[in-house]
């Protein structure tokens, strides 16, 4: 006699969206530590004359790029900072206990407010992927870069990302297929008057099941001539924005980031934004 079917064996089946884990999901759908690594290191040598040794990251996350740092040479060392215990722990399981003995050695992770941090003069800070745009009023943001300029050693850099053009004052969504689930992201209310932009991550995948609201944020969108005033308030000899160039096949972006002081009036740019002590 046939054995009978499990009936409970649709509902035992988990859904991709409840097997997933949404850390690795945004790292792959929004991160590149090996670009942001590479922008970094090459942009410090071309204005500095010598590597960076000690980099800070601010709003480090899972510490996915301070972990990137530490493996391109021996001589290197990260601090990664954010107030979010959690995320450090998956990130030290994830990424900082998967390096050798050698390099673990020279990841800190802290847990502490980036306001309140205290450590070592360090060569470079990162506060990247828009983090720094939490604070929403102009006099947060001047402290918060006064106290980064405290904290760099002479000659150190701070190292920000920051996004424009019209769609960025948009309420929208962009989706981006990526392998084995789309990253959806989501600009669900933008106020000109204060700037305010709330903000979601979400992933759908291919069995219909999706993680709504994965990331959320409450951000003011700052404008590049506003983020550069500040920064020279807080102190910095310099604060220059770095400009993608344009592949002429595809019309997008091509990964190559060039010091400019003039942009073009694109739908939607990212840049960097170095600024020297």
């Amino acid at each position: 006699m046939p054995s009978r079917p499990d009936t409970n064996a649709k509902k035992k089946r988990r859904t991709m969206a409840e097997r997933a884990d949404r850390h690795a999901l945004y790292e792959e759908a929004v991160q590149c530590a090996e670009a942001e690594i590479d922008f970094v290191d090459d942009t410090y040598r071309a204005l500095r004359g010598r590597r960076a040794r000690l980099l800070r990251e601010d709003f480090c996350g899972t510490a996915n790029t301070s972990c990137e740092w530490v493996r391109r040479r021996k001589t290197n060392r990260a601090i990664g900072v954010d107030i979010d215990a959690d995320v450090q722990e998956w990130g030290r399981r994830r990424h900082v206990d998967k390096l050798n003995a050698g390099a673990r050695r020279r990841v800190q992770l802290l847990n502490a407010n980036v306001m309140d941090v205290s450590c070592e003069p360090v060569d470079i800070v990162l506060a990247m992927n828009f983090s720094y745009w939490m604070f929403k009023r102009r006099v947060r943001l001047l402290e918060y870069f006064r106290r980064v300029h405290e904290g760099l050693a002479p000659g150190g850099l701070l190292m920000l990302d920051a996004y424009g053009g019209s769609d960025a004052h948009r309420e929208l969504k962009e989706r981006k297929k990526k392998d084995g689930f789309t990253y959806v992201w989501e600009q669900e209310t933008y106020d000109p008057i204060t700037g305010d932009l709330f903000c979601h991550i979400h992933f759908r995948f291919p069995d219909g099941s999706r993680i709504k609201k994965a990331f959320t944020y409450d951000f003011r969108l700052w404008s590049l001539p506003e983020i550069r005033e500040v920064l020279l308030d807080a102190g910095f000899e310099r604060a220059t924005v770095y400009w993608e160039g344009t592949d002429e096949k595809s019309d997008e972006g091509n990964g190559v980031f060039t010091a400019s002081e003039r942009g073009e009036a694109d739908d939607a740019f990212v840049v960097y934004i170095v600024a020297e002590r």
